[in-house]
């Protein structure tokens, strides 16, 4: 969207970058700059969903209203956080995401290489742990205490398969289909849904389960119970890229 330059000469806010001609696409950001990106999305996105935990479970005691108030802030948040950095990194803040790119890139499309999956992985892990501490440093909780809520049952595991290969469903899906401008609704609609119909409340993503692990508040994870929901967070991401091929392959695919 471009400003008149009369709106330009009154408007408090920056005059908006040159959009690029239809069908061109924008430049690539330097990779430090995507880097930190993804760091500073993931970080955010943890701090929302580990704070808004922390701010429900001080205003109510009905775990009804608790995740339905962590679900809302996350819904909200992650698709602010999309809106924002996906221009920028992707908005993966997540390394299925990540490496689900990176291996239907490998072969000359577009997406990630494995030097900027390399980078993106630990930048977002790193990004998850800073917003868990940043979430219970703002509510004067201890700002490093390892969780002890278990969630190893199997059938929280089975959510997390459900979660993670519908997630790399719909953002495939909308990539196959050239629909990737509602990904910041998408997204995070999905996510708000998942809270809801799986049995995990849906991490669905390896970063944001780590980071987890560093809060002993309602969003928190036992250490313990990480190595599962990442395994099967792996699992559920393959599942999805399988569905992506089955669904959305194009004639063209087919013949070759």
């Amino acid at each position: 969207m471009t400003a008149t330059h009369e709106a330009a000469a009154v408007s408090p806010l920056p005059a908006a970058e040159p959009q690029p001609a239809p069908g061109a696409t924008l430049p690539r950001r330097p990779l430090a700059a995507r880097a930190a990106a993804e760091l500073l999305g993931t970080a955010a996105l943890v701090a929302v969903v580990v704070g808004s935990g922390i701010q429900a479970t001080e205003l109510t005691r009905d775990v009804g209203l608790q995740l339905l108030a962590n679900s809302m802030a996350t819904v909200f948040g992650l698709g602010v956080l999309i809106l924002l950095l996906g221009p920028v990194s992707g908005a993966h803040f997540n390394p299925v995401v990540t490496l689900a790119e990176w291996w239907t890139g490998r072969r000359g499309r577009a997406g990630v290489t494995i030097r900027e999956a390399a980078v993106y992985v630990p930048a977002q892990i790193a990004g998850a742990i800073a917003g868990a501490i940043l979430a219970d440093a703002m509510f004067a909780k201890p700002m490093v205490q390892w969780s002890t809520h278990d969630r190893s049952a199997g059938h929280l595991l089975l959510g997390e398969v459900v979660a993670t290969a519908g997630l790399v469903l719909l953002i495939f899906g909308l990539a196959r289909t050239d629909q990737l401008r509602y990904a910041p609704m998408a997204v995070a609609s999905y996510i708000g849904a998942a809270y809801w119909f799986t049995s995990s409340t849906s991490f669905a993503n390896p970063a944001v389960t780590i980071g987890r692990a560093f809060t002993d508040t309602f969003a928190g994870i036992a250490p313990g119970s990480v190595a599962g929901f990442i395994g099967m967070q792996l699992i559920g991401g393959v599942i999805g890229l399988a569905l992506v091929t089955l669904v959305f392959t194009s004639g063209r695919d087919a013949d070759r």
